[in-house]
C-alpha cells in the first residue's frame, strides 16, 4: 500500500535545474532565488521534516569562472568545466546555508556507483544516516567522470531515483515554469495548466514537451515528465513548480495533506476548489478506465439524534503547480533498483501467457524457462535485462493475442504450471542428450573432455563439455526487427543464468533445467522482474 500522508514530518527531495541556479546568458548565480530555497528548506526543517536538495549548476558556474559564453558540445571540456564548476558550487551553497548554521553535505553520483547493489545500499545508508544527524545532503551527478553509458541523463532523474532510494514522500521538480501545460505557455495563450496527473503515459498525448528546455540545462519538461512516472512507480508525489517561488513548497504540502483529509471525510465534505485560474474547474488527466462515478451513502433507519450542524474547514487556496499522483502499490525497492538504476544488457523475450502472469502481482516478479520464447543479446547472470514481447508489424496486439480468448486462458494456464507450450516458429527444446556445465561468465572457457564418450546411453549431470568458440544456437533467436516482427520492451529484471544459458532452456520445464545445464540455481530464469507496460 501507499505510504499515508498525514500532518507527520516528512520527507522531500527538492531538485533545482541550472537555469534555476545561473542566469542562462550572464551565468551569474541567482542568489535571490537560491536564498529564497535555502529559507525554505530550513523551513520546513524546522517542521521537523527532513530535506534532499539535488543541485544542477556545475557546468554553469565552470562557464562563469572561465568566462566561456556558452556550453561547449565537446565531452572533455563539459567535464573540466564540471570540475571547476562543482567546487564553487558546493561553495555558494555551504556559504548561504552557513548563515543560517545549517550543515550541509556533498554526495556525488554515476549510474555507475550505484549499478552495483552493494555500493547502491551503502549510498542509501550514507543519505538516511545524514538525514538523521540534521544535515542537508546536496546531491549531483559526477559529471567530470560521467559517460553516456553511466550518466543518469539529467538531474531530473537523479533526484526520482534519489527520492525512492530514501523513501520519500514528495519530489519537487523546481523550474521557470509554474506546472505542466497542454502547450509552450511562452508562446501559446490559449495553454492550459494541468493540475493533477494520475497517469504519465495518458498524458504524453495531450500535452508539448519539446520547448521547455534551457540552454545550459540537459533535461526539459519530458525529463521531468519521465522522472515522475518513476518516483511514482516507488509511491512518491511529485510536484512541477515554480523556481522563483520555492516557498510555495510548503504551501503545496499542506494544501496536499488538507485536499486528500477532504476527500476521505464523507458525504457532506466539500469538493476540492478549483486553482483560482482563469478556469474554476481543475483540469486532471487520469489512466483510461471508465467513467467515474460517485455515489452518495443512504441514511440507515435508526434512532435520530439531535446534533448541531458542523462548519466543515475548506481547503487553502491551491497554489500553482501540478501534482503527479502516486501508486497506490509501489514496487519495491530491489525492482525498482532493478527497474531504474541497472542499465541493461540484453532482452529475454516472453510470450503472452508470461506476460499476463508476470504483470500479477502475486507473480512476485519470477519468469519460467517455459513462458520464454527467445533471447537477444549476449549478458552474464546477474545482469539487468529487457523483458520484450514480439509484435507483428503494425499491429497493437501481440501475436500470440491474435487467438481467441479461449486459447489465450490456456496460454496462461500453461505457463502457470510450468508446462512448456509450442507455437509457430518458436518449437519447445527437449532436453539435450549431451550436457554442458555451469557457465558462470560470458566468457568462453577452453575446451575439454567429455566424461562419457557416449553421452546418449548416460544423460548423468555429471557429464561436462567446455566449449570454446560460441555455438550456432549463441545468435540471437531472431532479429530485433524486420518485414514480420517488432520488439518492445515492457519491463525489467535481473537475469538468473546467461543469455547461452537461457536459450538452452527456453519453453521447457524448470524441472529440466538440472538435466540440460548440469546444474540449477534457481527454478526461474529471471528474479525481480518489474512489468511497466501491462498486456
Amino acid at each position: 500500500m501507499a505510504r499515508a500522508r498525514t500532518c507527520m514530518p516528512c520527507t522531500i527531495v527538492i531538485k533545482l535545474g541550472t537555469s534555476s541556479i545561473v542566469h542562462e546568458t550572464t551565468h551569474q548565480p541567482l542568489l535571490s532565488t537560491l536564498s529564497a530555497v535555502v529559507e525554505t528548506v530550513l523551513k520546513l526543517r524546522s517542521l521537523g521534516h527532513k530535506v534532499v536538495l539535488v543541485s544542477s549548476g556545475a557546468i554553469g558556474v565552470g562557464l562563469k569562472r572561465m568566462e566561456i559564453p556558452s556550453r561547449p558540445k565537446v565531452l572533455s571540456k563539459s567535464q573540466a568545466l564540471a570540475a571547476i564548476g562543482q567546487g564553487r558550487l558546493i561553495a555558494l551553497w555551504d556559504s548561504l546555508f552557513s548563515h543560517l548554521g545549517q550543515p550541509i553535505a556533498q554526495i556525488l553520483l554515476t549510474r555507475g556507483d550505484i549499478s552495483d547493489r552493494t555500493r547502491y545500499l551503502n549510498a542509501v545508508n550514507t543519505l538516511t544516516e545524514l538525514l538523521s544527524m540534521g544535515v542537508v545532503p546536496i546531491v549531483n551527478e559526477n559529471d567530470t567522470i560521467s559517460v553516456s553509458e553511466i550518466k543518469f541523463g539529467d538531474n531530473d532523474t537523479l533526484s526520482a531515483i534519489t527520492s525512492g532510494m530514501i523513501h520519500a514522500d514528495y519530489l519537487f521538480l523546481l523550474t521557470d515554469v509554474d506546472g505542466l501545460y497542454t502547450a509552450n505557455p511562452r508562446k501559446d495563450p490559449n495553454a492550459q495548466a494541468i493540475e493533477v496527473v494520475d497517469s504519465v503515459q495518458a498524458i504524453r498525448s495531450q500535452v508539448s514537451t519539446k520547448t521547455l528546455g534551457s540552454h545550459l540545462g540537459t533535461g526539459g519538461m519530458e525529463s521531468k515528465l519521465i522522472a515522475a512516472e518513476i518516483a511514482a512507480e516507488v509511491g512518491v508525489a511529485t510536484a512541477i513548480c515554480s523556481s522563483k517561488h520555492p516557498e510555495r513548497i510548503l504551501d503545496i504540502i499542506n494544501y496536499d495533506k488538507a485536499t486528500r483529509v477532504a476527500s476521505h471525510s464523507g458525504p457532506g465534505t466539500p469538493r476540492e476548489p478549483g486553482s483560482g485560474r482563469s478556469s474554476p474547474t481543475p483540469l486532471r488527466v487520469s489512466t483510461p478506465s471508465g467513467p467515474s462515478s460517485t455515489t452518495s451513502e443512504e441514511t440507515t433507519p435508526g434512532p435520530r439524534t439531535l446534533s448541531l450542524p458542523s462548519i466543515p474547514t475548506p481547503p487553502p487556496e491551491r497554489p500553482p503547480h501540478t501534482l503527479f499522483t502516486p501508486s497506490a502499490t509501489p514496487m519495491r525497492d530491489l525492482k525498482s533498483w532493478t527497474s531504474h538504476t541497472l542499465w541493461p544488457a540484453g532482452s529475454v523475450v516472453i510470450d503472452a501467457g508470461a506476460h499476463t502472469v508476470l504483470s500479477r502481482r502475486e507473480s512476485g516478479g519470477r519468469l519460467l524457462p517455459a513462458g520464454v520464447v527467445g533471447v537477444i543479446g549476449t549478458f552474464a547472470s546477474g545482469q539487468a535485462v529487457r523483458i520484450v514481447i514480439r509484435r507483428r508489424t503494425g499491429m497493437t496486439q501481440e501475436p500470440e493475442q491474435i487467438t481467441t480468448i479461449s486459447t489465450s486462458s490456456t496460454i496462461k494456464r500453461t505457463y502457470a504450471t510450468d508446462s512448456p507450450m509450442s507455437e509457430p516458429g518458436t518449437p519447445a527444446i527437449q532436453p539435450a542428450a549431451s550436457l554442458t556445465s555451469s557457465i558462470s561468465t560470458i566468457e568462453h572457457l577452453p575446451r575439454a573432455m567429455s566424461i562419457d564418450s557416449n553421452p546418449v546411453s548416460n544423460p548423468s549431470p555429471l557429464v561436462t563439455t567446455w566449449e570454446d568458440e560460441p555455438r550456432a544456437d549463441d545468435r540471437d533467436d531472431f532479429p530485433t526487427s524486420g518485414a514480420d516482427w517488432e520488439i518492445f520492451e515492457v519491463g525489467r529484471g535481473l537475469a538468473n543464468y546467461n543469455s547461452a544459458q537461457i536459450k538452452r532452456v527456453k519453453g521447457t520445464k524448470s524441472s529440466n533445467i538440472p538435466h540440460v545445464l548440469g546444474y540449477a540455481d534457481s527454478e526461474y530464469v529471471v528474479e525481480n522482474v518489474t512489468i511497466r507496460i501491462p498486456p
